[in-house]
């Protein structure tokens, strides 16, 4: 209750306050010369901040900070409808939505680089077969049960959008959830971040083809072929490329400098390259992220050291006896190869958050206005969960509903699959809003079920230790 005081003196006073802000920020500062052009995009900067970490007081009861952040962006992006309209600059803000985006690609980065590669691919298999349900499923009941049932009067390339749009899973949201409860490298989670990209890669494909034939009216197997094909070797192509490779370029770089700021500046703008490689080959720049930081461990590294403190680790160890002598050279050797990561947070701190919580912003509650909009969302949302839920069928001997459930959100990639179909003029506004009904839906409810299934696991598994 105390938490929930706070909150709500915290929003009271911000709300009272930023319209002077506003005032001062919307006056004429950005005449006076380019350095202060962008005075205002600071403030919405920090304000978006702010509350993001006043949203993530939700883990004070056991919630994970995604959902605070969603919620936060929801509340914000939706104050119009109480007539409070000083925070409406933030949703078209130019570089607020490029720091989004590169907020979503540094967070598959770093997903990547946490997640053992060894590990997803003992469970490739298992991955692959949930990601075919997961998509497969979906786009079934999209195309013959909605479209036939609820949209008769529309075309079916439009049934075929509703299904490529059901197809779609958000992995950003899963695996914040996985992250900030801890569990990323359980089986559970190998599962569902492999699955995810798998799935991405095939809901792309299938985004490509429904769009290629919303366009021209038809497309041929070769189209299909060669689409598959360049997803397919992409990935193989970064992993086992970046394997090889990686280690040279670190070794180059580490003769220039072996410092911290050289290994993050190697780090980031080797996460930064695939993703943008994967968008030049027609994937999501999150999924060339998610490689990178796949590609990239310690080994990679082991050239970089801090001058100072490993130099003098390794003159105490020789020193030493044999035994106290391995203990500080494995010190030496942690300290060494640990630290991408760890260089890596800060930047997620800072862009992070805004993607959260402008993904939040975005969401337009209106649409929520029509009867008829709002039950055909339901019914969509209903759909769209079963579809990705009985994907955890195909995990094995794991916790099945957690699988499935880590599939279900929709997120930001659901939207550009609908907002394609809407730009093709195949998706009413009226079938669009109830589709963005359906992403919110499945991204705001899915942390707190991730939550209660992970939750329940753990205390399983302590009660049968």
């Amino acid at each position: 209750m105390k938490i929930l005081k706070y909150l709500v003196v915290f929003l009271f006073v911000s709300l009272v306050s930023l319209p002077v802000f506003n005032l001062f920020a919307s006056g004429d500062a950005g005449e006076v010369g380019g350095h202060t052009a962008f005075a205002s995009t600071f403030l919405w900067i920090a304000v978006i901040l702010i509350f993001a970490k006043v949203a993530s007081l939700v883990e004070k009861v056991g919630q994970p900070a995604v959902l605070g952040e969603l919620v936060m962006g929801v509340v914000l992006g939706n104050l119009g409808l109480l007539g409070i309209h000083f925070l409406d600059p933030i949703g078209t803000d130019s570089i607020i939505a490029f720091l989004a985006e590169l907020g979503v690609v540094v967070l598959l980065f770093q997903i990547g680089l946490e997640s053992n590669i060894t590990e997803m691919r003992k469970v490739g298999a298992k991955a692959f077969i949930v990601a075919v349900i997961g998509v497969v499923v979906p786009f079934l009941l999209g195309t013959y049960l909605i479209g036939p049932w609820l949209l008769p009067d529309f075309a079916f390339i439009t049934h075929l959008f509703v299904g490529a749009t059901l197809t779609a899973t958000s992995v950003g949201i899963t695996a914040r959830v996985f992250k900030d409860l801890g569990t990323l490298n359980s089986k559970e989670s190998q599962i569902v971040l492999g699955a995810a990209v798998i799935d991405d890669v095939l809901g792309l494909i299938i985004l490509a083809v429904v769009s290629a034939i919303a366009t021209v009216g038809a497309v041929g197997f070769g189209l299909i072929g060669w689409i598959t094909a360049k997803a397919v070797l992409f990935l193989v192509g970064a992993i086992v490329i970046g394997q090889f490779g990686a280690p040279y370029v670190g070794k180059a770089l580490s003769k220039i400098h072996t410092g911290h700021g050289m290994k993050f500046t190697f780090a980031i703008s080797f996460g930064l390259l695939l993703a943008y490689l994967a968008h030049l080959i027609g994937l999501a720049p999150i999924i060339g992220a998610f490689a990178a930081g796949l590609v990239l461990d310690a080994v990679h590294f082991k050239t970089f050291r801090n001058p100072k403190i490993a130099t003098e680790i390794d003159e105490i160890a020789e020193k030493l006896p044999e035994e106290p002598k391995g203990l500080l050279q494995k010190i030496s050797h942690e300290f060494s190869h640990k630290h991408v990561e760890d260089l890596i947070e800060p930047l997620s701190f800072f862009l992070v958050p805004i993607f959260f919580l402008m993904t939040g912003f975005n969401v337009k509650l209106e649409s929520l206005f029509s009867g008829e909009v709002l039950l055909l969302a339901l019914i969509i949302t209903v759909v769209a969960i079963i579809g990705k839920v009985v994907a955890g069928l195909g995990a094995g001997k794991v916790n099945k509903l957690l699988v499935g459930f880590g599939m279900v959100p929709r997120g930001e990639v659901g939207l550009i699959f609908v907002m394609i179909g809407r730009s093709l003029g195949v998706v009413s506004d009226q079938l669009f809003s109830a589709i963005v009904v359906m992403v919110i839906l499945t991204t705001l409810c899915t942390p707190p079920i991730l939550t209660y299934l992970i939750k329940k696991e753990k205390n399983k598994s302590l009660a049968q230790a």
